[in-house]
C-alpha cells in the first residue's frame, strides 16, 4: 500500500488552503492515552476443517459448508461454534474420540416430532460444553490462543522494523508502530486504541487503508464518489473513527481473547455488583490510576505535574507558574491560555507572533530561535470564550491549574460582577408605593 496511489494524502486534518481561511477545530482532539510502546500474521489458521464422522474436509474459510454437511449428513450440531478458539484442533480432537466411543457417549440426543409416529421421528446429536470434557477442551484451546496472541503482541511491541505511511497524510513512520498510531491520534483525531491493546497491527491498518482506497467511510461504511467528498463527510459527521459494531475488527484487539465466550462489549459492561461483596470494605490496597499530563510543546508525558512543569521549564524555557503570577491570571484565564497555546501549536503557528509554518517541528524551532517561548500576544487574542473548550478532550494539564494568589484571597472576587441598580426615575412614586409604608399604615390602623 505504501507504493500505491493510496499512499498519497487522502484525508488531512486541516489542508494548507483551509488553514489560511479557517482556524476552527470542529471537534476536540485526543492525546494518545499512554506513552509510545510490526507487523503480524493473520489470526486465522491455514489448517483444513475435517468432518468428525467421515473423510470429508473443507478449506479453513468454509466453516459454514462443513457445519451444513455435519448437520445434514450426520445430524450432529456443534453448539457455540463461534466461541471455539481453534476450530481445526477442536474437530480433530473429537474425530479421534468418536472413533474410540459411540456418539451417544458424548452428545445429548434430541428427538424431533417426539409426539408423532415413531417412523417420522428423527434423532439429532448436540455436542456442547455442558459435557465437562468439551468444556475443558474449549478452555485449553482458548488459553493456547491467548498465549499465542500475547506472544505475537510482544513481538510487535518490540519490533523496530515497522515502516508505514500515515493514512491521512504523506508522513512516513519507521521504528515502532506506536509512533504512527500516536501520530494519527494527535494530529488527525483518529484513534484505534492504545498500541499495547492491538495485535496484528499491520493487517488492521491494511483493512482500514483498503476501505479508504475504496472511498468508504470508516465509521458508517458508506461509499462516496471521490476523496474530497469522503474527507468532508468524515470531518463534518465526526466519522473519523472506526465502527465498533464491525466484528471484522474484533480479532485485532487483545481484549477479545481474554475470556472464553465474551466479546469486548461484554467484558466492559460487566457490573461490579455481580462481584462478591466485601462486607469489610477495605480500601487499603486501592491504587489510583495515574493521570499522564502532556507537555505543551512536545510528546513528553509524566504522571506527576511537578515533573511536567519542570520539563517545560528546562527543555523549552516555558514557565506557566511565572506567567500566572506576572499576569495575575485567574483560573479560567489559565484554562483559556493553555487551550490557546495547544491550538496554535497544533495548527503549526507561533502563538507569540502568529507566523505559520509547515509542521509542528518547524514552529517549535522558530519559537525557541526567536525567543517567543514566554511571549504572549495581546490578551484579547487568547482571552476568548472559544478557549473555554479544551483543544484536547483528555488534557490532564487543565486539571492541575490553580487560582492565582490574588484571587485566592477572596477580597476581589466580586470586582467583575456587574451590579444593576434599581430604577429610581420616579422617586416620589417609589416612596408612595413602598411596601414598608404600607405595612406601617396597616400597623397604625390596627392599634
Amino acid at each position: 500500500a505504501a507504493e500505491s496511489a493510496a499512499s498519497q494524502p487522502l484525508l488531512r486534518s486541516v489542508g494548507k488552503k483551509e488553514k489560511t481561511t479557517n482556524d476552527s477545530i470542529l471537534e476536540p482532539l485526543c492525546f494518545p492515552e499512554s506513552p509510545a510502546g510490526g507487523g503480524g500474521g493473520g489470526a486465522a489458521g491455514a489448517e483444513p476443517l475435517l468432518c468428525l464422522l467421515c473423510a470429508e474436509s473443507v478449506g479453513p474459510r468454509d466453516r459454514d459448508v462443513l457445519l451444513r454437511h455435519v448437520l445434514l449428513q450426520h445430524r450432529l450440531v456443534i453448539a457455540d461454534v463461534k466461541l471455539i478458539a481453534d476450530l481445526p484442533k477442536y474437530l480433530l480432537y473429537w474425530k479421534g474420540r468418536f472413533l474410540e466411543q459411540p456418539l451417544t457417549d458424548f452428545c445429548s440426543v434430541i428427538k424431533t416430532n417426539s409426539t408423532g409416529p415413531v417412523e417420522k421421528q428423527e434423532e439429532y446429536f448436540l455436542l456442547c460444553d455442558i459435557l465437562p470434557e468439551d468444556r475443558l477442551l474449549r478452555e485449553k484451546l482458548q488459553q493456547k490462543r491467548l498465549e499465542e496472541i500475547l506472544e505475537q503482541q510482544q513481538k510487535e511491541r518490540d519490533d523496530s522494523s515497522f515502516q508505514r505511511l500515515c493514512m491521512f497524510c504523506s508522513e512516513e513512520f519507521t521504528g515502532n508502530r506506536s509512533s504512527l498510531l500516536n501520530h494519527m491520534a494527535r494530529e488527525h483525531s483518529f484513534s484505534i486504541g492504545l498500541p499495547d491493546n492491538i495485535v496484528y497491527c499491520n493487517e488492521f491498518l491494511d483493512a482500514l487503508q483498503s476501505k479508504l482506497d475504496n472511498l468508504q467511510c470508516l465509521y458508517c461504511e458508506k461509499t462516496f464518489r471521490d476523496k474530497t467528498t469522503l474527507k468532508d463527510h468524515m470531518r463534518k459527521k465526526a466519522h473519523r473513527r472506526i465502527n465498533a459494531g464491525n466484528r471484522e475488527y474484533d480479532r485485532f484487539y487483545v481484549i477479545n481473547y481474554l475470556e472464553l465466550g465474551k466479546t469486548w462489549e461484554e467484558v466492559q459492561s460487566e457490573d461490579d455488583r455481580d462481584l462478591v461483596d466485601d462486607e469489610d470494605d477495605d480500601w487499603s490496597d486501592w491504587r489510583a490510576h495515574p493521570v499522564c499530563a502532556v507537555c505543551l510543546f512536545c510528546d513528553q508525558q509524566s504522571e506527576t505535574m511537578d515533573k511536567i512543569y519542570t520539563h517545560m521549564q528546562e527543555a523549552h524555557g516555558f514557565d506557566l507558574h511565572r506567567l500566572r503570577t506576572d499576569l495575575n491570571l485567574k483560573f479560567y484565564q489559565q484554562v483559556k491560555l493553555v487551550n490557546f497555546i495547544r491550538r496554535e501549536i497544533h495548527q503549526s503557528r507561533c502563538y507569540g507572533c502568529q507566523e505559520r509554518f509547515g509542521c509542528r517541528a518547524e514552529v517549535l524551532e522558530h519559537i525557541v530561535a526567536a525567543g517567543h517561548v514566554m511571549k504572549l500576544p495581546e490578551t484579547s487574542a487568547w482571552d476568548q470564550p472559544q478557549y473555554y473548550f479544551p483543544t484536547y478532550e483528555n488534557d490532564a494539564l487543565l486539571c492541575t491549574l490553580t487560582d492565582s494568589d490574588g484571587e485566592s484571597g477572596g477580597t476581589d472576587r466580586s470586582e467583575d460582577v456587574p451590579v444593576i441598580a434599581e430604577d429610581i426615575s420616579n422617586l416620589h412614586t417609589l416612596k408612595q408605593t413602598s411596601v414598608l409604608k404600607q405595612l406601617l399604615r396597616n400597623r397604625s390602623s390596627c392599634s
